[in-house]
């Protein structure tokens, strides 16, 4: 079933799907952790507002991001291929790693994170298929 979805449905609609799930999940995890760091810094009033503002929508964004670019990448990868297998996990994880990782512009950054979410990815996605 999961393979005749990929072949039916446009990787746009897949990756948005991704987005708006893992993003809703990032916006739980930030109303989470934020309070726990707010108080951390011992933040009150409207500085604790502002703070916990920022982080729930700096976890939706970043967990949503990698999402999008990975389910995107994955998607593409596996209709180019014409194949579902653990190498179209383990290329998107590389991508989404990069593209997050980017955005520290520290180059060891990047690399570190593109080897750890593109092994995570391949191990989840065959872990998953056994």
């Amino acid at each position: 079933m999961e393979t005749d979805m990929y072949h039916d449905v446009p990787c746009s609609s897949i990756a948005v799907e991704s987005i708006i799930s893992v993003g809703t999940g990032g916006l739980i995890w930030g109303s989470c952790a934020g309070p726990y760091d707010a108080n951390l810094k011992g933040l009150t009033g409207i500085s604790r507002a502002s703070f916990l503002a920022k982080t729930v929508g700096k976890y939706g964004f970043q967990c949503g991001l990698f999402a999008g670019i990975f389910s995107f990448t994955r998607c593409g990868i596996r209709r180019y291929r014409n194949k579902s297998d653990w190498v179209n996990a383990l290329v998107a994880g590389g991508v989404a790693g990069a593209a997050i990782g980017a955005g520290t512009r520290n180059w060891k950054q990047v690399a570190v994170m593109t080897s750890f979410l593109s092994g995570f990815c391949a191990i989840a996605d065959r872990s998953r298929a056994i």
